[in-house]
């Protein structure tokens, strides 16, 4: 019997009772999507604040020569300013992905996809942040957008949290890796 219990992994306490390693690792792993998220927040919501505060109205700041530039322009739309009457749509969009990324915490045991959704969350945070309290109204608001790259879209924080959690879970599909801490081979 305890053979077979090694075999298919049957655990030797009752059926109902959770393996000890599940609960802890389980809620370790929301704490970090949900420091990582409260980070990739207030960076965003920082740099907006000062950026609104010392930039706007005001001669963009060269970083590299050309290359980069700090300049303030506020964004209805997405990116590269396409979409400015659909700035409701959005903000609808930036609610979806977040109720999406809460409901998926609840199986999230990896690492690895916690900090990709915690980036994704705390960007779409930030920019629905500045949807629902920035001109000109509750869900119509403009993006706060100062990252200038030449021949490139203004972008700021809030989004590039969102490239990098995007990428972060193209990489995590293509090796594999569930939400779930589970490993597929496809």
């Amino acid at each position: 019997m305890a053979e077979a219990e090694r075999i298919i992994g049957t655990p030797e306490v009752g059926d109902d009772a959770e393996p000890e390693s599940t609960a802890p690792r389980g809620r370790r792993r929301i704490v970090a999507l949900l420091v990582v998220a409260t980070l990739a927040y207030l960076i965003d919501l920082g740099s907006k604040m000062l950026v609104v505060a010392k930039l706007e109205h005001e001669q963009p700041i060269e970083v590299i020569g050309d290359l980069l530039k700090f300049s303030a322009i506020r964004n209805p739309g997405a990116a590269f300013g396409f979409g400015e009457a659909f700035t409701i749509i959005f903000t609808c969009i930036a609610a979806t992905v977040i109720v999406v990324i809460v409901r998926l915490a609840r199986k999230l045991y990896s690492l690895p996809w916690a900090i990709a959704l915690g980036l994704l969350l705390g960007g779409a945070l930030g920019n629905l942040t500045d949807r629902i309290f920035r001109s000109p109204g509750v869900f119509r608001g403009a993006v706060v957008d100062f990252i200038a790259p030449a021949h490139f879209a203004v972008f700021n924080l809030a989004d590039s949290a969102i490239v990098c959690g995007g990428i972060l879970i193209v990489l995590l599909s293509f090796r594999g890796l569930d939400p779930d801490g589970t490993v597929h081979k496809d």
